[in-house]
């Protein structure tokens, strides 16, 4: 199975991220044609071979036409290939960033423009594929949450620019466009690395990490750490594509390397290259099978306590979940001289090992922690609604090799609706089953 793996040791954008996939060998041409099955017009692309600090790699631009009207269209866009174009596109908060045209800074309840409603209606009625609405709208759904929350209300209601809804939306859906083309890689990164500063935007003079991207990064769970360079590193569309498509986040582990591509940003760094360099890869792990099942790596923490206070232990169970970790569990064991005790265990990412660590060691009795990393194996995952008699239930299936193996109703989804219709739950989560059968 090839990974995608993307070393965002300059941040990312989402110019940046599609650039390093068309090095990687994604054709240009057919990213257009696809693009294209949007039916938005008002823009087009330009894709040329520049360097930055001496590095060679691929510059992709979506500009817009001065005859945009704001009003959606049925014409296609059109690609230019160049090879030296310069341009350097204009962004109404007055900060340059990478080049991204994620206009996410100008989010504003105060303007007129697409609102995410809009957008996800665009892209469901698009002949794009499903994978790609799919993904499309789930990584324009982060970002527009977390403008959601900057503004204090929902996401559907989060208005775009009109200009900056353009750009976005060719950014996302292309991004997911060229992911689909290169053949749906496992998607794995570097930690996040973001810069300092500050940024005019919509919601005023605000330092760097923006608003936006924290709220994306901090949904995730992404642990991001700050570098001198003075510049915005990581804009919100990037900050979405990570937090949607990244399976885990660390150094490189058991990968080779087939080709690199790189994605060029628009100015020169003051202390590193601006690009986002991308390395697909093929797994060398004893392993790894042809089955497209989802991999990634986790530590797994344990210890065991022969003195542990059960309301103590159920305490830090509480605790360690809402903090965010994957799992927390404890099992009953004999340990030495004949006594009963505790194995507990807890499952987090590799790189909130330490922190849970800690967490373990000053909330309950041990005095050690051990940790090994884990290799998982999970079926690829999609939701899907099924009609009941007591309304639509969210469910989520299980898909191996194309196959759905797993199904199961999404509880908080028959929780609504059996609060809504006012039946048991038990009877809102049965007639999802029977709905689920014929799937």
């Amino acid at each position: 199975m090839k990974s995608l793996y993307l070393d965002i040791f300059s941040g990312i954008s989402g110019d940046m991220f599609i650039g390093a996939l068309i090095d990687l060998g994604v054709d240009a041409p057919q990213l257009e044609h696809e693009l294209a099955k949007l039916g938005l017009d008002g823009y087009h692309l330009h894709v040329s071979r520049q360097q930055r600090s001496h590095i060679a790699g691929t510059k992709f631009d979506v500009d817009l036409e001065p005859e945009h009207d704001h009003k959606p269209a049925r014409q296609h866009a059109h690609a230019h290939h160049e090879h030296e174009h310069e341009h350097e596109h204009g962004h109404e908060h007055g900060h340059p960033h990478h080049g991204d045209h994620d206009h996410a800074h100008d989010c504003d309840d105060h303007h007129d423009g697409r609102t995410f409603a809009d957008i996800k209606e665009l892209i469901h009625r698009s002949r794009v594929s499903d994978w790609v609405k799919q993904k499309a709208v789930a990584v324009f759904e982060r970002v527009a949450v977390a403008e959601g929350r900057i503004h204090g209300k929902p996401a559907d209601q989060v208005h775009f620019h009109e200009v900056g809804a353009v750009d976005s939306i060719v950014d996302i859906v292309g991004a997911c466009v060229a992911l689909e083309l290169l053949g749906k890689p496992r998607v794995l990164a570097a930690p996040a690395v973001e810069g300092t500063g500050w940024v005019k935007c919509a919601h005023g003079r605000f330092p760097v990490p923006t608003p936006a991207t924290l709220e994306i990064l901090g949904a995730r769970k992404v642990p991001v750490s700050q570098c001198d360079e003075p510049h915005e590193l990581i804009t919100p569309t990037g900050a979405a594509l990570l937090a949607e498509f990244v399976e885990a986040f660390g150094p490189m582990r058991g990968l080779a390397p087939i080709k690199i591509g790189y994605g060029l940003g628009t100015r020169e760094n003051k202390t590193r290259p601006n690009v986002l360099r991308a390395v697909l890869c093929e797994e060398t792990s004893a392993s790894s099978t042809s089955h497209d099942w989802e991999t990634d790596t986790i530590v797994v923490l344990q210890t065991n306590l022969d003195d542990a206070n059960a309301e103590i232990l159920g305490g830090f169970v509480e605790k360690a979940l809402a903090q965010g970790a994957l799992d927390v569990f404890h099992t009953p064991i004999q340990m030495k001289k004949n006594r009963p005790g505790v194995l507990l265990s807890l499952l987090c990412v590799e790189a909130e090992a330490d922190r849970f660590s800690e967490l373990m060691l000053r909330e309950t009795t041990a005095f050690g922690v051990r940790r090994h990393v884990a290799e998982r194996r999970k079926l690829r995952r999609e939701f899907a609604t099924v009609r009941t008699p007591h309304g639509e239930v969210t469910v989520k299936l299980g898909k191996l090799d194309g196959q759905t193996i797993q199904a199961a109703p999404e509880f908080e989804s028959c929780r609504r609706l059996a609060e809504q219709a006012k039946v048991p739950l038990k009877r809102v989560y049965e007639a999802a089953l029977r709905a689920i059968e014929p799937q």
